[in-house]
């Protein structure tokens, strides 16, 4: 199975999204900003991460999921993790500059996230 890691500040979206990917078969972890990222990253070790470009709630007012993206790509242990960049605001081409898998612009279908998921997941 499958697992899949959220790293998103919106409590509701959080759980939305641990049922609609519950329900497709993923596993699900969510970050909940208690750690350093990167270290529950290779703890958990996701295939996939869906990445809000805004992660201002987790008390990291200056450092956004690009910043994060740019760690991860940076690293040989990271860099094979499919990633999905998500926001509110259209970030397509930055997501794309930075490294990601894919960007879906919130609000989205829930087919919309799968379908990229599954893609990116099978692309790695």
């Amino acid at each position: 199975m499958p697992k899949v890691m959220l790293i998103e500040d919106d409590a509701t979206m959080i759980g939305l999204l641990k049922t609609l990917l519950g329900i497709e078969g993923y596993e699900v972890v969510a970050f909940d900003g208690d750690e350093d990222v990167l270290q529950v990253i290779r703890r958990e070790d996701p295939d996939a991460i869906l990445l809000d470009v805004n992660l201002k709630n987790f008390g990291i007012s200056d450092y956004t999921g690009f910043d994060l993206l740019k760690q991860m790509r940076a690293s040989d242990d990271l860099d094979r993790i499919s990633v999905i960049m998500s926001s509110g605001m259209n970030y397509h081409q930055e997501s794309k500059e930075a490294g990601a898998d894919g960007f879906v612009l919130k609000p989205y279908m829930p087919d919309d996230l799968l379908e990229l998921i599954k893609t990116s997941i099978k692309g790695k």
